[in-house]
């Protein structure tokens, strides 16, 4: 193929996935500032925060650990999946625009470019057909596994480091002498990965299994030369001390600074994919329907769902392929992941058994064990397109018959598995007073201004609050990973102080409370705790009128001020 046909054939792919990735997303774009996901509001508005956190870098502040949420504790950035390098890649357009924009770019970009960088690599490093390398990155990219992340994981689904580096390494086994080229692919391997760690870690760790897992397969099933293992070994150890280096210090601050945490949140248990679920179709698919949502924990974690027919096609072309190292490898490491995504105990149809998986080896494993095991089976999503990838190409070079019928038989399988746009709910537009600058009256630069009632885990909307003010005003408590748990274990938020249980009650049963002595002292308290400057309450809570009431009860007569009620807290 001609170098400029081969240009223009590889950007009109690229058009194709920035296409698909804007028609998944397309309920978003209308006005993101006033829509949600609708299976996932509550992490939304968690990675907005992020978001507009992260545009405090370009005013010096470099903080990994922020008293701007969970005021005055703070949280540790580096135990939340807190968008860093999304953030600060994207800062621009959020200071521009708003976090809500950048987020539903974030959501169609990963996705199309993940698609982009794994037909890269299929059609030029592996020298795959491109019908076959563009079957392959579409599954690679728009799997239910991936779509289903989409639901506001975007740390999930920014996989778009992983095709570079996967390239850095297939180019290190390429070398049978250790070469300056080796040096210079060790150090960008190196370099991405510590990149990675910023954009999502969890990806990292994930890719890490992965590589490991095949490179043992691939090296047991090919035998390749020993002269490959010198410059294989020295090109990845480069890599590893140099993001052993550059990590140093944030690996310290995530398992030993402030606010750390010990373990996980989640029990491995409760995110374990259903034996089941693995011939199903995902309810976000265009031939699903709600019935297989009960095989999951939540509508983010469709991560197994791949159908029958896919799994089918998968063997038969593993079979056909079983001479190629490189397709067993794929087919051998994809099964150990997905057999870890059933958990530490197989579940058939949501009923637990007493069958042990093999997830339960990693217990006692510092840090591995607190995997959510139904994500490797996102790992298992790029190994599946390796071999899709692998039998399309294989296929254009048989008879007539093969060469139609394979890929025919291929589609056919993802047919079913095709993404239907992702459902939306509107959600209220966060006040004037914080979008259009009326809080500077009321409260310092990154003063704490205490949204009524406060958010947490459940409820964490009024975070949105400070997002619009790309995080120049400090929240009280919201939704977070925090040292709060037993004996200082892993926990969602933190437990409410007085006066926000207070105000919780009243949120919830719409009656005014009674304010008291010990009331307004408890308030004194909590302000001074806080730090607080001001309370500020959005007269369209449902339950305005009694919160409004209580809190005059407790400071005093409010001011309205433009489109919220207003208390100074001295």
């Amino acid at each position: 193929m001609h170098m400029r046909h081969r240009w223009a054939v590889d950007a009109g792919v690229g058009l194709l996935f920035v296409l698909a990735a804007a028609f998944l997303t397309h309920r978003l774009w209308p006005g993101p500032a006033g829509r949600a996901l609708a299976l996932n509001p509550s992490d939304q508005a968690l990675d907005e925060w992020f978001l507009a956190y992260a545009t405090r870098a370009y005013r010096g502040d470099f903080s990994l650990v922020t008293g701007m949420l969970n005021a005055p504790d703070g949280v540790n950035l580096l135990c939340n999946a807190s968008l860093i390098g999304m953030g600060l890649l994207l800062a621009p357009v959020t200071l521009a625009f708003g976090a809500p924009v950048t987020f539903s770019l974030l959501v169609a970009g990963n996705l199309a470019a993940t698609g982009i960088g794994w037909y890269l690599l299929f059609a030029r490093t592996l020298a795959v057909h491109r019908a076959g390398a563009l079957i392959g990155a579409v599954f690679a990219a728009f799997a239910p596994g991936m779509v289903s992340q989409s639901n506001a994981h975007l740390h999930m689904t920014a996989a778009w480091l992983v095709p570079p580096i996967v390239w850095c390494v297939v180019r290190i086994a390429h070398q049978t002498e250790v070469t300056w080229r080796t040096a210079r692919t060790g150090l960008l391997l190196g370099a991405l990965v510590t990149v990675q760690f910023f954009v999502g870690e969890e990806v990292l760790f994930l890719t890490a299994v992965t590589l490991a897992l095949f490179t043992l397969v691939f090296v047991a099933v090919a035998r390749p030369s020993r002269r490959v293992a010198p410059p294989f070994v020295f090109g990845l150890g480069l890599a590893a001390g140099l993001a052993a280096a550059l990590l140093a210090y944030p690996l310290w601050l995530q398992f030993h600074g402030p606010q750390s945490v010990e373990g996980g949140v989640f029990l491995p248990s409760f995110f374990s994919a259903d034996l089941f679920s693995f011939t199903a179709i995902s309810p976000l698919s265009l031939a699903g329907d709600d019935s297989a949502a009960r095989l999951v924990s939540g509508p983010a974690e469709y991560t197994t769902f791949f159908g029958a027919p896919l799994l089918l096609v998968a063997l038969g072309a593993t079979v056909w392929m079983w001479r190629r190292p490189a397709v067993v490898a794929a087919a051998v490491t994809a099964v150990v992941l997905c057999l870890f995504a059933l958990g530490p105990f197989i579940a058939m149809d949501r009923e637990p058994t007493s069958q042990r998986g093999p997830f339960s080896l990693l217990s006692g494993l510092p840090v591995i064990e607190s995997a959510l095991p139904t994500r490797f089976a996102l790992a298992a999503i790029p190994l599946l397109a390796v071999i899709l990838a692998r039998v399309v190409d294989a296929a254009i070079t048989q008879t007539e018959t093969l060469r139609l019928l394979v890929p025919v038989a291929v589609v056919a399988a993802l047919v079913p598995l095709a993404p239907a746009p992702l459902p939306v709910i509107d959600r209220a537009p966060v006040p004037r007073f914080f979008t259009e600058g009326y809080w500077k009256v009321y409260a310092p630069e990154d003063g704490v201004v205490v949204p009524v009632p406060l958010p947490d885990p459940r409820d964490p909307d009024a975070m949105r609050w400070a997002a619009a003010t790309n995080a120049r005003i400090a929240t009280p408590q919201g939704w977070f990973i925090g040292p709060y748990g037993k004996g200082g274990a892993a926990a969602v938020g933190v437990y409410p102080r007085p006066t926000s249980q207070l105000l919780q009650r009243v949120a919830k049963s719409g009656r005014p409370a009674e304010v008291t002595a010990p009331d307004r002292e408890a308030l004194t308290h909590d302000v001074e705790y806080w730090r607080a400057a001001s309370f500020v309450l959005d007269p369209r809570h449902p339950n305005a009128g009694a919160l409004k009431q209580t809190m005059d009860g407790l400071l005093g007569p409010g001011e309205l001020v433009e489109d919220v009620w207003v208390w100074r807290a001295a």
